[in-house]
């Protein structure tokens, strides 16, 4: 089975739920990600898709019209006082739009603690059908594959995954070889993008990139060939590429379509057996 391709929220952030749907079908993507829960709980409110049912039977009609299905839904932060059963009417709305996967950061110095509260999650969200995938993040404290994959392991659950995303990859002490021995169950998708080969390696600015300055496939200095070799061939493909002047100059579904052209053309360009 070869790759199929997902947009993810943050590629084309500035449209809403039932635009960024059409803009995917339109683009040619099997899947989507959508975002309900905000990246930083109490600077921001819920996200429309999660509190409003007008909104969600929008997106559901979208999904229906374009054939597009859901990858992922948008995020669960994991804090030492994260209240676990709390996320029950998140993960109900990812079964009534048919997701797969949940986008998990780890945000809990205890990785004890982190590993149990994982575990909770998982549980919870196997009930609703879904995987719940810990992203690593160079400036947290969950900074590479090896102490994801750690935490997941410890988590024991079977939906339980590791989610790699290609900047924090290449910003991490993340290997290649280490991608590849990745044990398959525990990797449902992988996000791709580009970015700079000089860059600033503070928090601040590792963060100013991942959020705000990620490039297309091929313009920048990740080993994205590599990393498609290194990958297993029928993994998930979620293209993640927030880029902020991009946004200024150029609409949300061009920029899908240009996301998708420039993935497919690095990670088809290679050898993925």
């Amino acid at each position: 089975m070869a790759h199929r391709y997902s947009l993810a929220f943050l590629t084309v952030f500035d449209l809403g739920p039932v635009q960024a749907v059409r803009a995917a079908g339109a683009a040619g993507y099997d899947l989507i990600g959508l975002r309900m829960l905000p990246a930083a709980p109490g600077a921001e409110a819920d996200y429309p898709l999660l509190t409003d049912d007008r909104v969600l039977a929008e997106t559901e009609a979208a999904l229906r019209d374009t054939g597009v299905g859901v990858a992922d839904i948008e995020i669960v932060r994991l804090k030492p006082d994260t209240d676990v059963a709390g996320f029950a009417p998140f993960f109900e709305r990812g079964r009534r739009l048919g997701a797969r996967n949940v986008l998990v950061a780890g945000d809990d110095p205890e990785e004890a603690r982190l590993a149990d509260s994982l575990g909770r999650l998982a549980r919870l969200a196997a009930g609703f059908g879904l995987t719940v995938d810990l992203e690593f993040m160079p400036w947290t404290r969950v900074p590479d594959l090896a102490t994801a994959l750690r935490i997941v392991e410890a988590a024991g659950e079977a939906n339980g995954g590791v989610l790699i995303d290609a900047l924090h990859f290449d910003r991490s002490a993340t290997t290649l070889a280490e991608v590849a021995a990745m044990p398959r169950d525990r990797l449902n998708y992988v996000q791709f993008c580009d970015g700079p080969a000089v860059y600033d390696p503070s928090d601040a600015g590792l963060i100013e990139v991942a959020r705000r300055g990620r490039l297309m496939p091929g313009d920048g200095g990740i080993d994205l060939a590599g990393l498609a070799r290194a990958i297993p061939g029928d993994a998930v493909i979620s293209i993640e590429i927030p880029n902020v002047a991009l946004a200024e100059r150029v609409g949300g579904a061009e920029r899908a379509a240009l996301a998708l052209r420039a993935t497919r053309a690095v990670v088809e360009g290679v050898d993925v057996a």
